[in-house]
């Protein structure tokens, strides 16, 4: 679907709109109303299915750097699990996974590496 971002030169702030007819789209700023808009470059979204999903996880190749005696290694790969999975595992979660690895003495920071 076409959505478009549009940054005010009035009041800066920033308008998204979902674009279904592009011949009577006219944008106005939703905060100020002004018309002076300019179009941004937005992140481009790829939805995978449930099959691309579970092939990435059960990939032999994700698995080499997993070591399961290192803690710091195995959040790393729960966190890359869940994200794969489009599972939203919380800040509980990782804040669990950061206290466990700082008792066992590793590193703090799991997110790298995903």
């Amino acid at each position: 679907m076409p959505i478009y971002e549009y940054r005010c030169e009035e009041c800066d702030s920033f308008s998204t709109f979902l674009v279904l007819k592009q011949e009577r789209f006219a944008p106005a700023c939703k905060k100020c109303g002004g018309k002076r808009l300019t179009k941004l470059i937005s992140r481009v979204a790829r939805l995978h299915s449930d099959a691309e999903r579970m092939e990435r996880v059960t990939d032999p190749a994700r698995l080499g750097d997993l070591d399961e005696n290192d803690p710091a290694s195995m959040a790393r790969w729960m966190k890359r699990m869940g994200k794969d999975l489009g599972e939203d595992m919380g800040t509980d979660f990782d804040q669990m996974v950061d206290e466990s690895m700082e008792e066992e003495g590793g590193e703090v920071n799991a997110q790298k590496d995903l």
